[in-house]
């Protein structure tokens, strides 16, 4: 007798993605029992459901995903290095060969995958050639494989999306690179995580390509078009013949939420054209992907709402993964701790250090903050243009500027680890405690240099540091509500 298909486990990576993020709820939802494979298992504290677990692992790492896979029957590959450096490609292919090896030990039956759409007999980006290089790595497994192929993805907090969301609603005239007018066929992410859906029920002599996309194919520059008339916008295109995928990067990265290094590679791969070339997908899935137009009402119906379920940033790759500095000999740790005391209740301190970032702000020196954001981006890092998921709301993952929340207690901590680029590591820690019927919140900088660079980069901005988190913890004593400060110690 065959196994019941929602008692079969399910092995997911990428859980904290964009795309993985939002059909872990689906699959839960459909009964099936959901192994999600984190690097950092604390991420998923409170919100999995309860016939999922969590397992700590990594790609990179076969002892970790064998156990992980252990008793798996179908295993979702989720996970890419878009927001890496120049060894991208390589990083994803040893972490492709790794996965296939490790499914072909555990007996894993099939490998869903979700890659990129482009002819490959064309020159492809190093983005789009890579996606599908992944694709044929792990068909060298044992397990059959189904591969979707993806052209851009609209969705609420999808990257192509907040892009042309920044892009139509802060420009009114906008100069266009060639790229902007290469066709692509955009597909909801709706639609995505259907097709998702449906693959775990397929049968698991199963073993194919599929391209997916909706019914239109148009250019970037169309599709902005008909973002700006559901907003009721006009707008202007000025086309150009010039602007390296360097220099659309950058300019993304001041007026939108991508920072450089993510988007030098998108650009870099619209220049292809991604257009599904067979309707093998509509002879297979019962999804049949809606328009253009309604995939953007939809992501705009989420926008609206001020937030997405999740976005393409909360992703670790998304920004510069946190590295595990093994074998790296820091120097002593740096601290700025200061402290104020205020005359409110635990649960009203911790408000604006809840709020903090993003449109709030940093309570002192904004432009301060900005400047330090450009000159990341110029560098390759993340700027300050990712914002944070909710104006109010936070999780341990959370990307927020250019941090990510490293560590959250509702009313009493924050801590913030740096994805900027520094010389070495740094957090920001606020906590937040109550004593003899008074709170203290303290403010905490920490900062692990690398070699001599790393601590004459601290010295060199010491005094400015002594401005900045002064005002800053000022700012957060002003923004508790009804407070009365009795002691500062800034």
């Amino acid at each position: 007798m065959n196994q019941p298909q929602t008692s079969r486990l399910i092995l997911l990576t990428g859980a904290s993605g964009y795309v993985g993020g939002r059909l872990l709820p689906l699959l839960e939802h459909a009964g099936y029992h959901v192994r999600c494979l984190a690097r950092r298992p604390t991420r998923f504290v409170g919100s999995v459901g309860p016939r999922t677990e969590v397992i700590q692992g990594d790609v990179l790492d076969l002892a970790s995903l064998e156990n992980a896979l252990a008793g798996v029957h179908t295993a979702y590959y989720l996970v890419h290095s878009m927001g890496e450096g120049r060894d991208f490609e390589k990083l994803d292919r040893q972490a492709a060969e790794t996965f296939a090896q490790a499914c072909s030990t555990q007996g894993v039956k099939r490998i869903v995958y979700l890659g990129g759409l482009g002819n490959p007999d064309h020159r492809l980006s190093k983005h789009l050639r890579s996606r599908q290089e992944i694709g044929n790595i792990l068909r060298k497994s044992t397990a059959s494989v189904i591969e979707f192929r993806a052209s851009i993805i609209i969705g609420s907090g999808s990257l192509s999306f907040e892009m042309i969301r920044a892009l139509v609603e802060r420009l009114p005239v906008m100069v266009c690179p060639k790229w902007v007018r290469v066709l692509a066929q955009p597909i909801a992410i709706e639609d995505v995580l259907a097709y998702l859906l449906e693959a775990a029920a397929l049968p698991d002599e199963v073993h194919q390509i599929f391209e997916i996309g909706g019914p239109d194919q148009l250019s970037y520059g169309e599709i902005m078009h008909l973002y700006a008339k559901e907003r009721g916008l006009r707008r202007w295109m000025i086309p150009v013949p010039f602007l390296t995928p360097y220099l659309s990067s950058l300019w993304l990265g001041l007026v939108t939420p991508l920072y450089a290094r993510v988007g030098r590679k998108l650009v870099d791969s619209l220049r292809n054209p991604t257009l599904v070339s067979n309707n093998l997908a509509d002879r297979v899935f019962a999804v049949r992907p809606r328009s253009t137009v309604a995939a953007i009402q939809r992501a705009l119906t989420n926008e609206d709402q001020q937030f997405a379920a999740t976005r393409w940033s909360d992703a670790f790759s998304s920004g510069s993964v946190p590295q595990s500095w093994g074998g790296v000999r820091f120097g002593s740790r740096l601290v700025d701790s200061r402290t104020a005391t205020v005359r409110a209740p635990a649960t009203l301190a911790f408000q604006p250090i809840q709020r903090i970032g993003g449109q709030t702000g940093w309570y002192y020196g904004d432009w301060l903050w900005q400047i330090r954001g450009f000159l990341d981006l110029l560098v390759g890092g993340v700027g300050v243009r990712r914002g944070r998921r909710h104006d109010q709301q936070i999780r341990v993952g959370d990307p927020l500027d250019f941090w990510r929340v490293e560590a959250f207690e509702e009313n009493r901590l924050l801590r913030l680890q740096a994805e900027m680029k520094v010389p070495g590591r740094a957090w920001l820690e606020f906590e937040v405690t109550e004593k003899d019927g008074a709170t203290i919140v303290r403010q905490t900088a920490i900062f692990d240099p690398v070699g001599l660079f790393g601590l004459a980069y601290w010295y060199a901005l010491y005094p400015l540091h002594q401005f900045v988190f002064a005002g800053m913890l000022r700012g957060i004593c002003r923004a508790i509500p009804n407070e009365l400060q009795t002691n500062r110690n800034y």
